[in-house]
C-alpha cells in the first residue's frame, strides 16, 4: 500500500526514493540547515513532503547539475528554499538563475583541505562539461561525502579523548 503524498517519510524511504545512501541524507543535514526532519524516540527521522522536495532539489543540483555543496548553499541563500523545492518538484530550473549565480560553485569540488579539483580557468565549466558522466560525478560526490563523514566521526572521537590526537 502506497502512502498518501502528505504522509511523512522515514529516512530509508527517502533514501530509496532519491537513490542515495541514508548516511548522505544525514550528512546533508549537517551542511544544509534548512533540512529539519522531525525526530522521534530513538532519533528516528521523519521527513515532511516539503523536506522531501527540498532534498530532491538539492540532489538535482548536486548530482544532476554538478553544483558543489557551497554552490547549493549559495542558491538556497539567494533564491530561497521554495526555489530549490521547485527544482525538486520539476517546477523550477537552474536556467532561471542569474548567469553569475548559475555559475556559482559549478566546475569545482572543494576538498577538505580547502583546495579544489579544477583549475581556476576551468571553474566556469560544470563537471559534466569537463567530461565526467553523471554517474561518475555521483560516485565522486558520494565518496567525498563519506570522507567528510569519516573526518567528522574521527574529530568527534579525538575531542572526546577516545582516540589519541596523534593517531
Amino acid at each position: 500500500m502506497d502512502k498518501s503524498p502528505d504522509a511523512f517519510r522515514t529516512i530509508s524511504e527517502v533514501a530509496e526514493d532519491l537513490d542515495v545512501p541514508q548516511h548522505v541524507l544525514r550528512f546533508w543535514e549537517t551542511r544544509f540547515n534548512h533540512i529539519k526532519p522531525l525526530k522521534r524516540g530513538g532519533g528516528r527521522r521523519y521527513y515532511r513532503p516539503d523536506d522531501v522536495d527540498l532534498l530532491k532539489g538539492i540532489r538535482q543540483l548536486l548530482y544532476g547539475e554538478g553544483y558543489t555543496i557551497k554552490g547549493v548553499q549559495r542558491i538556497l541563500k539567494e533564491e530561497g528554499v521554495r526555489f530549490v523545492q521547485g527544482i525538486g518538484r520539476g517546477e523550477q530550473s537552474v536556467t532561471t538563475l542569474h548567469p553569475e549565480a548559475a555559475q556559482a560553485g559549478v566546475g569545482e569540488i572543494e576538498l577538505p583541505n580547502g583546495s579544489h579539483l579544477y583549475e581556476e580557468e576551468d571553474a566556469a565549466c560544470s563537471p559534466l562539461q569537463q567530461g565526467l558522466s553523471p554517474e561518475a560525478l555521483h560516485g565522486l560526490q558520494a565518496a567525498l561525502e563519506e570522507l567528510y563523514e569519516c573526518d567528522r566521526v574521527l574529530s568527534s572521537l579525538k575531542s572526546s579523548g577516545e582516540v589519541p590526537a596523534g593517531e
